[in-house]
């Protein structure tokens, strides 16, 4: 594994997407250089290139929960990041976020909105909204987020990665900044599921200073015939054009599976979700940060966000007795809701229940942002675990559906979700399907998500092809070279359509990579050869349209949808 050459490919991408609001403050190459040659290529995670939520702490780095004015270094790692550093990860860098993690929009922030990855004119989803877009893009293998409302798992429903969101206090939050410091979770973002799962594993247990952190306590593996609540279509009302037709694809797969699914009313459920923002609780954030905001009203509008202030200011209000009816209130759908999911393993919703553009956001922020947590704001009241996996697309964006269940669940949910959750084929694009060229839009349309960079053993040669829009064609050469290109992660069923409406002289092959390890890709016939000019001295298809002249970049641009 080299991963120096890992480490400079992600800054490099890092720098071509051009995405500046994902991030608040990126390491210095040089540092993170260095770091990787002490790494332990043992260790659990060697290697893999992590990006952390900036409410959560990193030595070396401010740490400032998306508002500069609160800015502070701190004195080391918090236990999370420092348990990842140990396992061998790479920290690159602190990435943007709803101010104070206040949010499920992924917009509320001084450094700018952060843009979905794909559809920059919709939101990414929020709070961890650059975590999540860093692992979309390939920048990152892993990120850490927060969620106390469902920050964690909406962002990765948003983008077709999974988002593990572990039992309360079962990973400590010993530095990071409090939402509201009962109920936040540290969670993880990963396009793999096994990755995800296996980072939360190394995150968890007490470290002797986080008073509210727990020894894990495993439930049983799930049966071979499982029960899965789903809602009454009541309870799906209101869902995004297509989505619950694509959630009623997901509930046939997991009956295929062989699990029993049985509707539930879920109306106690979804009363919790209301307490978190339309009761006392929200008093807990202003305890959290409520005196820093207080402190500077001067820098509402520009430092602070004029709506998470005025969530955050909300709980000046809120007194000790209306605190203690909403815990009584708690209490008792806390018993209604152990008593309603009794007996099944895992509650099935959608993750969430629209993917606003950023214009709706903006013209109805809090309305907008209160549709987002439906099916999310109740876990951490309710302390249950919740999984956040990719479940398709509608209209050529990701939908994501969520397994819930009992406090210290997590493993059985994700054995669950491997059972059913969507297959899926890596794919290896050198030409007009790359990021940013006029057939990358037929990847996302068939649900794939960006892996990473990398480049091909170099055993093969690149040719521009006579076609429209133009495109290259590869073909493996023991006397070739290494070419450039990326890697998409597509599920099995929008691999197979993409596939089928392949054209000729484009097939699909097995292409070695310069690491040894192999993956599907794009080649030629060699036949679509026979006149075509040979370009593969200049190492990629971008660097041969660039050094053929703005004609050829003309062409190309002309050809984008």
């Amino acid at each position: 594994m080299n991963l120096e050459q890992k480490v400079r490919d992600a800054y490099a991408r890092i720098a071509a997407v051009d995405r500046p609001e994902v991030w608040i403050s990126l390491r210095p190459l040089e540092d993170v250089l260095a770091e990787a040659a002490g790494v332990d290529r043992d260790a659990p995670l060697a290697g893999v290139l992590v990006a952390v939520k900036d409410n959560i702490d990193v030595a070396g780095l401010a740490t400032t929960a998306g508002a500069p004015s609160f800015a502070y270094a701190p004195s080391g790692d918090a236990t999370a990041v420092a348990r990842l550093r140990a396992a061998g990860a790479l920290v690159l860098g602190k990435t943007n976020l709803d101010q104070f993690a206040t949010g499920l929009v992924g917009t509320r922030s001084p450094h700018g909105a952060v843009r979905h990855a794909f559809a920059p004119d919709r939101i990414s989803g929020g709070s961890s909204s650059g975590s999540a877009v860093a692992v979309a893009l390939g920048l990152v293998d892993v990120a850490l987020g927060t969620d106390t409302a469902g920050s964690g798992r909406v962002p990765a429903a948003l983008h077709g990665i999974v988002g593990v969101k572990p039992t309360r206090g079962l990973v400590p939050t010993t530095g990071v900044v409090p939402a509201c410091r009962s109920i936040d979770c540290v969670t993880v973002f990963a396009r793999d599921l096994d990755l995800a799962r296996r980072t939360a594993e190394l995150l968890t247990g007490p470290d002797g200073l986080d008073p509210l952190a727990r020894v894990d306590e495993p439930l049983p593996a799930p049966p071979a015939r499982p029960r899965i609540a789903v809602p009454t279509p009541e309870h799906l009302a209101g869902l995004a054009e297509g989505w619950a037709e694509a959630f009623a694809t997901c509930v046939a797969g997991v009956r295929a599976s062989g699990a029993e699914v049985v509707e539930l009313d879920i109306a106690p459920l979804l009363e919790v979700a209301g307490l978190l923002y339309g009761g006392a609780f929200v008093a807990e954030r202003t305890a959290a940060v409520g005196a820093h905001v207080a402190a500077h009203p001067e820098l509402v509008g520009t430092d602070l966000d004029p709506t998470v202030a005025a969530i955050v200011a909300a709980g000046e209000s809120v007194s000790a007795v209306e605190v203690f009816r909403d815990r009584e209130r708690l209490d008792v759908l806390a018993a209604r809701s152990r008593e309603l999911l009794a007996g099944f393993d895992a509650l099935l919703t959608p993750t969430t229940t629209w993917h606003p553009t950023l214009a709706e956001v903006a013209a109805d922020p809090v309305g907008a942002n209160s549709r987002m947590g439906r099916f999310t704001n109740f876990a951490n009241l309710l302390d249950l675990a919740s999984l956040a996996v990719p479940a398709g697309t509608v209209d050529g964006l990701p939908f994501g559906v969520m397994l819930t269940g009992p406090a210290f669940s997590d493993r059985s949910l994700a054995v669950l979700a491997a059972r059913w959750a969507n297959p899926s084929v890596d794919l290896l694009v050198v030409g007009a399907h790359l990021s940013g060229h006029p057939l990358n839009h037929q990847l996302v349309a068939a649900g794939a998500t960006l892996v990473r960079a990398v480049r091909t053993a170099p055993q093969y040669r690149l040719f521009a092809l006579d076609t429209a829009p133009p495109k290259p064609g590869m073909v493996r050469d023991a006397d070739g070279a290494s070419i450039a290109g990326e890697v998409w992660r597509l599920p099995a069923a929008g691999f197979g359509t993409f596939v089928a409406g392949l054209p000729q002289p484009m097939t699909i092959g097995t292409v070695t990579l310069e690491d040894a390890s192999t993956v599907r890709g794009f080649l030629a016939e060699p036949a679509a050869l026979q006149g075509a000019e040979e370009i593969t001295g200049f190492g990629s298809w971008p660097a041969a349209q660039h050094a053929r002249g703005p004609a050829s970049r003309a062409v190309v641009a002309a050809s984008a949808p």
